[in-house]
């Protein structure tokens, strides 16, 4: 199901074009820059800010990566600011399950196994507003990139 926001992204499928791999090449350039970005944002914060043990560290990294994954697939999915393109119900349905178990597992008995431990409150606000920040510096340079660049 769509919805009258996504006439340009349906405007794709009714007229389908030729792949560009240099914008496609650019497009990843640009959003792996902006993901290294916050894999060095995440590695600061828990360490230079939050000071975490190992088992913090991993457990934060680990609820940083999959969750800020997950959702900045909804962001990069439609060339429509994130929030005004509904996702299709599985998409959706899927990302929420994926960021739900991610963030339970490290208080569950299976945290052991994979190293994790459970995280001060602080921890994860502080991981969320880093989550946050980057859907949001990804929401901006998707913006700039489309004007820029034709795909």
């Amino acid at each position: 199901m769509t919805i009258a926001t996504d006439r340009v992204d349906d405007a794709m499928v009714d007229h389908p074009r030729r792949w560009d791999i240099k914008a496609i090449r650019l497009f990843m350039i640009t959003f792996g820059i902006v993901s290294s970005v916050f894999d060095f944002v995440t590695f600061g914060v828990l360490l230079l800010v939050l000071h975490a043990t190992q088992i913090q560290f991993r457990t934060g990294w680990f609820l940083e990566s999959v969750v800020s994954a997950a959702l900045i697939v909804l962001v990069i999915r439609t060339r429509q600011p994130f929030f005004r393109s509904r996702p299709g119900k599985f998409l959706l349905i899927a990302t929420l399950s994926i960021v739900t178990i991610t963030v339970i597992l490290p208080y569950t008995p299976l945290a052991g196994l994979f190293g994790f431990g459970p995280l001060p409150l602080s921890f994860l606000l502080l991981i969320g507003g880093v989550v946050l920040l980057y859907i949001i510096t990804a929401e901006l340079v998707k913006s700039v990139f489309y004007r820029k660049v034709r795909l």
